[in-house]
């Protein structure tokens, strides 16, 4: 039995991965806000009352949550022999190479015995004053002289409470993701460890991508419309290379059912950055989207080739209709889309940029958003959806709504 069973975005959710925000947003300044990919700086305080709020709406639905730190820290629990594993590892991918600096680095994390906290703190990030400076002083080099206490050897990882992206859940498998951002890079490799090593899911688990592979892919532009279909974004987090490998490896899978990939092309835009940014669905057959991609979207529909003996052969065509008409051939169904913010331009971008159309779906008709999109949940509700709101004055500040937020790893079947 697998355990992950997700082939659907709007099944009843049973089960879903989240990371609760941590000190690795205290590790933001102005300077970094680019290269971590953020906007602006959250309140971590309040950051976390509004993932709390969150956590709690999942659970009241009846809805299993697990945290990423967590299943971690059972790792180096269940196996003590994978913690050096883990530790070098993560020092290499945080590109610490100065032997010294490796050295002293290896030394400060081995040193916290406490599963969690360790997991916690290669989240956090490791700046240079945190080291021993008695250590530090021994046959100082140019380096050391050179390195401010602030600096991080190891950088933060902000975007982690983005479960959604390093991994995605397909059918009974996932595809371990190369991200985008050397900056998120690492953040993959936590998934990477629980799915080799937690008795949860050692074993259970065909992976469909792996992290080191060159060509990035994210979660968020990862849609399952059903048990045979997926929708895969070209955006500007992934790349056609990626979406192709991704589509080769479903096929040749005998165990999976996907047998088509429709390949969304979205604009390469910040505002646009995942397919999830710009359209979800929510009910069997409605769709919440952002109007400003309809002039630009393409589609194009990627199936096995003919070659039965090749692992290589692909069948790919453009699919020129209308978004509507294409999610209704493909779902079997007429397809009804509702527009972010009622279709109104301005309401549109704006409500866009803060989520809007990024719900997360956790029962036919029944969706998680932010109350910040206060039209858009009014023009939901009025096509009988059910809205459940959240606050996300911090949170939002990410770029990243509700299904950002969560990684489903068991819907009903």
């Amino acid at each position: 039995m697998s355990a992950i069973k997700v082939d659907s975005e709007i099944k009843k959710l049973k089960k879903v991965l989240l990371h609760r925000p941590g000190k690795e947003l205290l590790n933001l300044t102005p300077d970094t806000l680019g290269e971590l990919l953020f906007d602006d700086i959250p309140f971590l305080p309040d950051a976390i009352k509004e993932h709390a709020e969150f956590v709690s709406i999942l659970e009241q639905n009846g809805v299993e949550v697990v945290f990423l730190e967590d299943l971690m820290a059972e790792v180096l629990m269940f196996y003590p022999s994978v913690r050096e594993k883990f530790i070098k590892q993560f020092i290499y991918e945080a590109g610490i190479r100065t032997p010294k600096y490796k050295t002293l680095v290896y030394e400060y994390l081995d040193n916290i015995k406490d599963p969690k906290k360790l997991v916690l703190k290669t989240m956090e990030g490791i700046k240079v004053g945190e080291l021993s400076r008695e250590e530090r002083e021994v046959e100082k080099s140019l380096v050391d002289l050179v390195t401010e206490e602030s600096k991080f050897l190891a950088k933060p990882m902000p975007n982690l409470y983005f479960t959604r992206d390093p991994f995605a859940s397909i059918g009974n498998g996932v595809a371990l993701n190369k991200m985008y951002s050397v900056t998120r890079n690492r953040e993959t490799i936590y998934a990477e460890y629980i799915f080799d090593y937690h008795p949860d899911f050692k074993g259970q688990v065909s992976k469909y991508y792996d992290r080191y592979l060159p060509y990035h892919i994210e979660g968020g532009d990862v849609l399952n419309l059903n048990d045979h279909v997926i929708a895969v974004g070209y955006s500007q987090r992934t790349c056609a290379e990626a979406i192709d490998e991704l589509a080769k490896n479903l096929f040749k899978d005998k165990d999976c059912k996907i047998d088509t990939v429709l390949a969304f092309n979205i604009p390469n835009s910040r505002a646009f950055m995942h397919l999830d940014t710009v359209f979800t669905q929510i009910d069997y057959d409605k769709f919440t989207y952002h109007p400003g991609i309809m002039d630009t979207l393409q589609v194009f529909e990627i199936t096995e080739g003919d070659d039965p003996d090749s692992d290589e052969d692909l069948n790919v065509k453009e699919i020129n209709d209308s978004l509507e008409n294409i999610l209704s051939h493909y779902l079997g169904k007429h397809i009804t889309l509702i527009p972010c913010a009622g279709g109104d331009k301005i309401a549109s971008e704006r409500e866009q940029w803060n989520d809007g159309s990024n719900t997360l779906c956790i029962a036919p008709g029944v969706v998680i958003v932010y109350d910040r999109n206060e039209i858009t949940n009014r023009v939901l509700r009025s096509y009988g959806i059910k809205v459940l709101e959240m606050h996300s004055a911090e949170l939002s500040r990410g770029r990243g709504g509700p299904r950002c937020m969560s990684m489903p790893l068991e819907r009903e079947i």
